[in-house]
């Protein structure tokens, strides 16, 4: 309940960013595990208001637009990263979205460059709390070596 009461102060094209972005890429084999699902999407809940007001319509409408348009190859992107890393899924997971993030930032809209900046900083903080609560050797080494984002 306290996802969709957040949500709903968005602007309705930064609802659609934070509610259907998972969907304009159509991944097969790619996989967000739910123990990062839910850490990121609590880190976005305890946004502060300075940081959810680069959420605006014009960022998410750049963001939403890009991401229609560059969803399947990105979707490809993921999948064969994800294929080919190795396992465990947190480090599948962790290594294939980090190199596909890499290679399209250069790419995203420009408009979407604040709301970049806080992404990144719930990925930091997604990634370092993690990393503290893994029990997995190998998933604490991965969420430990990509917390610095990109």
């Amino acid at each position: 309940m306290p996802a969709f009461a957040q949500a709903a102060e968005l602007p309705p094209a930064c609802q659609s960013a934070l509610l259907d972005t998972l969907e304009k890429f159509p991944v097969v084999d790619f996989t967000v595990p739910e123990k990062v699902q839910n850490t990121v999407l609590v880190e976005v809940l305890n946004l502060s208001d300075a940081d959810q007001a680069v959420f605006t319509p014009t960022a998410c409408t750049a963001w939403n637009n890009w991401a229609t348009t560059n969803g399947k190859a990105v979707a490809d992107e993921l999948d064969t990263r994800y294929r080919a890393a190795a396992a465990p899924v947190c480090n599948k997971f962790a290594r294939s979205a980090l190199a596909t993030i890499k290679k399209y930032t250069p790419n995203f809209p420009a408009e979407t460059r604040d709301a970049e900046k806080v992404i990144k900083k719930v990925w930091t903080a997604s990634m370092q709390k993690l990393e503290t609560r893994a029990t997995n050797a190998d998933c604490k080494t991965t969420y430990g070596a990509v917390k610095v984002g990109w």
